[in-house]
């Protein structure tokens, strides 16, 4: 090519950013961020000016956060001593979530002394359409699908967050009404006697424009079962789901450093959307 080459020595690169897949908008950030807010409203929220507040169990990063999901979060100062306020009354840390782009005074806060800021999450997404067909894994013919509207013991004995197993509070939280519809897929194994083998959770919300989102968390495969191709197959499974109840979208988080995980939902057909990640306050 004619074109000059460009130098990218290391002394002349001041801020290395990853960027997703395709041209994303501000307004599908927001519309991304707000379907998951309402999938993960907490026990308690309320709206100080753009900003969405939410109380829960204390654990979960998702409903114990102030959220900037108003379009004018982007320029506003963030409303600090409201968010202080609300967090003492809970007895709660003050945690800020931070997405990509949609509020740079955000940004611009927690790079402060003061804060800790927890690892970049990977928002993932695709189309609700055009969906492989699920079928069980070569060795594995007993497994099946059930759709369930509220868990049953087995499926919260599987669950963790992040490793570890929840408090009966955050598992209560885990199922309570959202403004929206909610499910609770497994895999059982007629093989063994019906054994649940791998778990998620499902949500349908809609965003301010009107479209309605799929989101599944809380996926979880049985230890003696994984790399057997569960994840995907229930992951098929919750996606057939939401197509039949009217979703267009899908979405998930993962961690950005969960490479097996990310390896599962490209395999699956999602691509990055954009990142969030949670301040906390932990200064005087």
């Amino acid at each position: 090519a004619d074109a000059p080459a460009v130098d990218f020595s290391g002394h002349k690169v001041l801020v290395v950013k990853a960027l997703p897949d395709k041209p994303v908008r501000n307004s599908d950030i927001r519309a991304v961020e707000t379907a998951t807010a309402k999938a993960f409203p907490g026990i308690e929220h309320t709206w100080v000016g753009e900003w969405l507040l939410r109380a829960g169990d204390g654990i979960t990063e998702r409903s114990n956060s102030a959220l900037p999901i108003g379009r004018a979060a982007g320029t506003s100062p963030v409303p600090i001593d409201e968010i202080r306020a609300f967090y003492g009354r809970h007895g709660l840390p003050v945690r800020i979530a931070v997405p990509d782009r949609i509020c740079r005074p955000a940004e611009q806060l927690v790079s402060g002394p003061g804060w800790e800021i927890g690892p970049d999450i990977m928002v993932m997404t695709r189309a609700a359409a055009d969906l492989p067909e699920p079928t069980p894994p070569e060795g594995l013919p007993g497994i099946r699908a059930e759709i369930l509207r509220q868990p049953d013991r087995e499926w919260l004995d599987l669950y963790h967050f992040r490793g570890h197993p929840l408090p009966e509070r955050a598992l209560r939280l885990l199922r309570e009404d959202i403004k929206g519809v909610m499910c609770f897929g497994r895999l059982v194994d007629d093989a063994d006697g019906g054994r649940t083998v791998a778990i998620t959770r499902g949500t349908l919300t809609e965003s301010a424009d009107g479209r309605k989102w799929l989101g599944f968390s809380a996926v979880e495969v049985a230890p003696e079962m994984r790399r057997r191709g569960l994840g995907t197959l229930m992951g098929l499974h919750m996606m057939r789901w939401g197509e039949e109840q009217g979703a267009d979208e899908v979405y998930l988080q993962v961690v950005s450093g969960n490479e097996p995980g990310i390896a599962l939902y490209r395999a699956l057909g999602f691509t990055e959307h954009h990142r969030h990640r949670y301040a906390v306050w932990a200064g005087e």
